[in-house]
């Protein structure tokens, strides 16, 4: 076994910890320092982490668990997405789906826009839960289990005749398999057709700026599935795309005692991660 040694450099926001190899240097971490950003996660456990695919380093808020498999909640519907284009469960983007209300009624806490028929790329947009569980129906458990199992996807978990497995917390992926598998996907190293991924870029554009395109997908719940009143977990998970570099997947998982302090957070605390991980500059999507 080769003689690991770790060597971290401390800066002023964050500290570079480098695991070196007898022979070679492997994959670089940047630490980003949680103190000076203790305000700005006030009440809130937050794990974070993004990689450059092409300097092959990563970047990682101090103290985040990267390891800890939680629910994807909508953040599965990257997968989602590509699971329907590819198995034929939807044409493309404008693949349209009939809300059907007795079917599928109406919880309290659906917004307006779920209250009507949706296209694939809306439902994504919008997080329509409905129009993704009529995939999940029309795609089967087990075509599920094992595109899942291929691709690496968490714990590849969907039960039989389960049309909810990505948001009962039976379908399990930690921070940094969020990452891994958005880097193989970025970087071809899964079967998914240059189509589908050029689809699925085009549904989660997030804000563009100087050459950078931000995608992202948040997806959010009670830690205790259907029990409001408990603590919320949520995510922000996408990618940095650069027209003069490889891209940067990125994943942020938080905790929080509302809603209300995850929903706007999660996006606007990974632009500022991946701003003080020097993948998008001050100012973006301001």
């Amino acid at each position: 076994m080769m003689n690991l040694r770790i060597f971290v450099i401390a800066c002023s926001l964050f500290t570079v910890a480098a695991i070196l190899s007898e022979d070679a240097v492997a994959e670089a971490r940047f630490i980003v320092r949680s103190a000076p950003l203790a305000e700005e996660m006030t009440g809130r456990k937050v794990s974070f982490m993004a990689r450059d695919l092409g300097a092959q380093t990563s970047c990682v808020l101090e103290g985040s668990d990267l390891e800890t498999q939680y629910g994807p909640w909508s953040t599965f519907k990257i997968p989602n997405l590509l699971i329907a284009l590819e198995t034929g469960a939807a044409g493309g983007l404008e693949a349209e789906r009939a809300w059907d209300r007795h079917r599928r009624p109406a919880a309290s806490y659906w917004p307006n826009d779920w209250r009507q028929g949706q296209t694939l790329e809306s439902a994504f947009k919008r997080s329509a839960a409905w129009y993704f569980q009529d995939v999940a129906v029309d795609v089967g458990a087990q075509r599920y289990r094992m595109i899942m199992d291929d691709w690496g996807y968490g714990n590849a978990a969907a039960p039989d005749n389960s049309d909810t497995f990505w948001l009962d917390r039976t379908l399990r992926i930690s921070v940094a398999e969020q990452v891994e598998f958005l880097s193989r996907l970025l970087s071809g190293t899964i079967d998914v057709s240059p189509a589908s991924v050029a689809a699925l870029a085009e549904a989660s554009l997030n804000g563009s700026l100087n050459g950078l395109r931000l995608h992202g997908k948040t997806g959010s719940g009670p830690l205790v599935p259907g029990d409001f009143s408990r603590p919320f977990e949520g995510w922000y998970v996408g990618w940095v795309a650069r027209d003069s570099a490889e891209s940067v997947p990125f994943a942020l998982y938080a905790q929080a005692d509302t809603y209300g302090e995850l929903r706007d957070f999660r996006r606007q605390f990974a632009i500022r991660m991946l701003t003080e991980c020097g993948y998008l500059p001050d100012g973006f999507d301001r």
